[in-house]
């Protein structure tokens, strides 16, 4: 399936969890630590899951140690794992690097094979390189996903907040359909209605040109967070998707955390008025989301209004259904 065969819009909405479920656990990305593994499956049976952690996600690439697992092997848990249908979930273990070797390997044709016999698309939850399975979920499979901690990340492990923010929107999506923290605040002033997509701005860049890529954001609420990228780096990466065209028409955006990108008051913030705020769309900023202390959970590829002045992202409805 093309890029240009899904334009942006509503996506299908996976089925909201209960206690009892059984959820698929992979590691598309980097190697997991098994102590954190551990203790973030904990977590998950403390919500009364019962986890299922497939068969590649304790492996480590035999040549490349920024890998979990060979290629083929991190695709096939991937695909076996959205195609079981004793489970109601895929979560991600952890993000890093990785995804872009196996996303084109997964069978994407199964997948859409399985959702529509199930009738519903399962819920997934990731963020970081996921951005890349949130991108090929939607567009290949017109799926919305869950942009959302890892289980076994540091933040989903010690912050209770990023926890409920999670809990609530697999089991009660109705009582979290107004996204933001108190620090979120207006860098562009507005109003603006859309179907939300994003992720980790990196990985929306280095998508550009792909098979089955998003050929642009024209009329959504584009979310982007990263860790790691200089300022230079991330004039960079907003320059190519300006040059691109892949901003023209975007409705409004909302900025997450930039975890070492440098200074944000003097350094990063002047950038995001320089690159975006010519876009004439509004842009909240620290709304909450990404590699910072707290990651709230947002729904991708769902209609949503983004309020720059209240520091919110509504979703029209629950996440999960």
């Amino acid at each position: 399936m093309t890029s240009a065969a899904r334009p942006l819009g509503e996506l299908s909405r996976p089925s909201r969890l209960r206690p009892g479920a059984r959820v698929s656990i992979v590691a598309p990305s980097g190697p997991v630590p098994e102590d954190r593994l551990e203790e973030g499956l904990g977590i998950l049976r403390g919500w009364g899951l019962e986890p299922v952690v497939m068969p590649h996600v304790r492996d480590r690439h035999p040549r490349f140690p920024y890998l979990a697992g060979d290629d083929m092997a991190r695709a096939r848990d991937l695909t076996e794992a959205w195609c079981d249908p004793s489970t109601d979930a895929v979560l991600c273990a952890r993000g890093g690097y990785g995804v872009q070797r196996m996303v084109d390997l997964a069978d994407w044709g199964a997948m859409r094979g399985a959702t529509a016999r199930r009738g519903r698309p399962k819920a997934f939850v990731g963020y970081s390189d996921i951005t890349a399975l949130h991108e090929a979920f939607a567009v290949r499979m017109g799926v919305a996903t869950l942009h959302g901690p890892m289980t076994a990340t540091l933040t989903f492990l010690k912050d209770a907040a990023t926890q409920e923010s999670l809990r609530a929107t697999l089991f009660e999506p109705e009582t979290v359909r107004v996204l933001g923290l108190p620090s979120a605040r207006p860098l562009v002033p507005g109003r603006a209605h859309g179907v939300t997509l994003g992720g980790c701005v990196s990985l929306l860049a280095a998508d550009l040109g792909t098979p089955g890529a998003r050929p642009s954001a024209r009329g959504g609420l584009l979310v982007i967070e990263d860790i790691g990228e200089e300022a230079y780096r991330l004039d960079r990466i907003l320059t190519q998707l300006l040059r691109s065209g892949w901003l023209d028409g975007v409705a409004g955006i909302a900025l997450g955390s930039w975890v070492d990108c440098g200074v944000y008051e003097t350094e990063i913030r002047p950038l995001f008025q320089d690159r975006l705020g010519g876009l004439g769309v509004p842009v909240v900023e620290e709304l909450g989301f990404g590699h910072g202390a707290t990651a709230l959970t947002v729904p991708l590829g769902v209609p949503g209004v983004l309020d720059a002045g209240a520091g919110t992202l509504t979703v029209e409805g629950p996440a999960l259904v």
